[in-house]
C-alpha cells in the first residue's frame, strides 16, 4: 500500500478569531497524530488494493447453485443456507477472516440436477437457515444432509470452486486457496 506523507507548515500566528487560551500553532501541533491516524486509516479504507479474507465460492459449471455450509464456532456446529450461485460467478460466503481450519459444503445444481456432497451430515432446510447442532435433524424437522469437507489449512482467505464432474477434478471440486 503506498500512501502519500503529511505535509505540514507552521503557523506563525492564529486566523482572526481564534481563542488565545491555546495558540492555534499549538492546537494542530496536538491534533497532528489524530490528523495523521485519521488520513492513513482513509487511505487504507479506499485503497482499492486492500486484501480482504473471506470464505468465497466460485460456480464454475454451466448450472445455478444452491450452497449451504456447515462450521464450528465456540457454540458448536453450525449449518447455514442457501446461497444461490450463478453460472461462471463467485459469491462470498463468510466475510472476514477465516475462524475455523475446517469448512463443509454442500451445493445442489438447479438446472441439471445432482449435487456435491459427503460424509459430514448436517442439518438443512428447503428454505434460507441457521442451524446449530448436528443431531436429531428429522426429529427436529429438519433434512439430514451430507456436506464434503474443506480444509483451509488455518487459512485467513479461502476460495471454493465447484465444478463439473466431468471436468477432470476429484468429485467435482476443486479447492484452492488465495493467499
Amino acid at each position: 500500500m503506498h500512501t502519500s506523507p503529511i505535509v505540514s507548515s507552521p503557523v506563525s500566528r492564529p486566523p482572526a478569531g481564534a481563542p488565545s487560551s491555546l495558540g492555534f500553532g499549538q492546537r494542530w501541533t496536538a491534533l497532528r497524530p489524530l490528523a495523521a491516524t485519521l488520513v492513513g486509516l482513509a487511505a487504507l479504507a479506499a485503497s482499492p488494493g486492500a486484501a480482504l479474507a473471506d470464505l468465497k465460492l466460485c460456480n464454475m459449471t454451466a448450472s445455478r447453485v444452491g450452497v449451504s455450509i456447515g462450521y464450528r464456532d465456540a457454540g458448536g456446529w453450525v449449518a447455514e443456507g442457501w446461497w444461490n450461485v450463478m453460472s461462471h460467478s463467485c459469491e462470498t460466503i463468510l466475510v472476514g477472516a477465516l475462524k475455523s481450519r475446517f469448512y463443509y459444503v454442500h451445493a445442489v445444481d438447479y438446472d441439471q440436477g445432482g449435487e456435491w456432497s459427503g460424509t459430514a451430515f448436517m442439518c438443512t432446510a428447503k428454505e434460507a437457515f441457521t442451524i446449530r447442532g448436528v443431531e436429531g435433524c428429522d426429529r427436529r424437522g429438519y433434512a439430514r444432509t451430507g456436506f464434503f469437507e474443506i480444509d483451509t489449512r488455518e487459512e485467513p482467505d479461502w476460495t471454493i470452486r465447484l465444478t463439473d464432474p466431468d471436468s477432470g477434478s476429484q468429485s467435482g471440486t476443486d479447492q484452492v486457496s488465495t493467499q
